[in-house]
């Protein structure tokens, strides 16, 4: 195959990878010349669930030794196969790169001959790029199950960001469908991981000079829908990941049938609006102080298709409301749907010099549909008498429709979930 060729087997190979966000790294490596994180000509473009669209994606191989069945390019499947060489890759990336086509790398591979050769190929990429060519944008390196220590840290030098996909919530999952991979070790090297992060930070601190090690941090991902597990397993997964190995982001990746499926895979794709909820969820428990467990209200241990997390909860806990936003405390004001955490810390403000009523809420661009019946103010709010009503559900929600270009604009202003 000649390279664009390849370029299209392995590009499409990459796209079933969502962990590939490019926020977190601040600035262009010092002594480089070409490529920055920031600044003019930099725009990160993002999907709605959070991918980001402005990095080379793709993968070094889809050739791999292991049979993980929910994997399209596992050893068994009959995917046409590429593999770049290390020139190639560095070649497309400062081509692509110089052309604004991208505005940084994101490299995975299928695994060859074994983990630590994979392993070595990938490191021998950034650090081409970042020697040879001078190179100072955004480098994330996916890391290789089973790769050595010796080999992650190296990686952590040259790359921006790491990630090391743990792929499936649970231990039974990753038996279940994909036996070579274990969770322990999974986990041990993102533990890895984290103890060089913050040996580098706390060097820093110190006054110490030190190479950077992965300044923006490390992320995972998790498939969703290839199993029976519950969304309440894979939120708990996502929560003790976020506590213990401080990961900057879990994404999630709605399952997608491939050709020749395992008969133990499901024949179809999980409702895309499952992820959506997830990466909601996700955002309760990273900056509204919520616990999984607690999340999750429906008997199936499954989040609600027809409403958000947030919603969800306040409808099955009326008992904490209403909430009087002249006197509640900050966690407590973060309960309330439809008010975001940019609102919330405006009804901090304004509530030092004066009482809140229902206008200043509107004024604030609250959701007031949602909000309405959840919330005391200054003033007469008749909505919170609707708080013990059968169909308060059908009062709080809108009817499901197509969205214009512009109209998520209001919550990207408030930071409402």
């Amino acid at each position: 195959m000649n390279v664009q060729e390849k370029l299209a087997v392995l590009a499409d190979a990459a796209k079933y990878d969502a962990s590939c966000a490019s926020s977190g790294s601040k600035k262009t490596r010092e002594g480089s010349q070409i490529g920055s994180t920031e600044g003019m000509g930099i725009c990160h473009s993002y999907t709605p669930d959070g991918r980001c669209v402005s990095l080379l994606k793709i993968l070094l191989t889809n050739y791999c030794i292991y049979d993980c069945q929910y994997c399209v390019n596992r050893v068994s499947s009959d995917t046409p196969r590429a593999r770049f060489t290390v020139d190639e890759v560095v070649s497309l990336t400062m081509q692509f790169y110089k052309r604004n086509y991208i505005e940084g790398l994101f490299l995975s591979s299928g695994i060859i001959q074994n983990s630590d050769y994979t392993m070595e190929q990938m490191i021998a990429v950034a650090k081409r790029l970042r020697t040879d060519e001078h190179y100072g944008g955004y480098i994330h390196l996916k890391t290789i199950p089973n790769a050595s220590q010796d080999l992650i840290d190296e990686a952590g030098r040259w790359a921006d960001r790491l990630s090391v996909n743990i792929e499936l919530p649970t231990d039974r999952d990753l038996v279940r469908l994909a036996p070579e991979k274990k969770k322990p070790q999974i986990v041990a090297a993102m533990g890895g991981i984290r103890e060089k992060i913050e040996e580098t930070t706390a060097d820093k601190k110190a006054g110490m000079k030190t190479r950077g090690f992965a300044p923006a941090g490390q992320s995972t991902q998790m498939i969703v829908g290839a199993t029976e597990t519950p969304d309440v397993d894979v939120l708990k997964t996502a929560s003790d990941l976020y506590s213990q190995q401080k990961l900057r982001r879990v994404y999630y990746s709605a399952y997608s049938p491939i050709p020749h499926a395992d008969a133990r895979l499901p024949g179809q794709s999980p409702p895309l609006i499952r992820e959506h909820r997830l990466y909601q969820a996700d955002w309760l428990m990273r900056f509204y102080g919520f616990q999984a467990d607690e999340i999750v209200a429906e008997k199936d241990r499954n989040l609600s298709l027809d409403v958000d997390p947030k919603l969800a909860w306040a409808l099955a806990n009326r008992h904490f409301f209403p909430v009087d936003v002249n006197r509640a405390s900050y966690e407590e004001l973060l309960r309330i749907p439809g008010i975001g955490v940019r609102s919330v810390k405006r009804i901090l403000a304004i509530r030092k010099h004066r009482n809140l009523r229902a206008a200043d809420l509107r004024k604030l661009r609250v959701a007031w549909n949602r909000t309405k019946a959840f919330v005391l103010t200054a003033d007469h709010n008749p909505s919170v008498h609707d708080l013990d009503r059968l169909d308060l559900k059908s009062k709080v929600t809108t009817k499901n429709q197509q969205l214009m270009l512009f109209d998520a604009a209001g919550s990207a202003i408030t930071g409402e979930v």
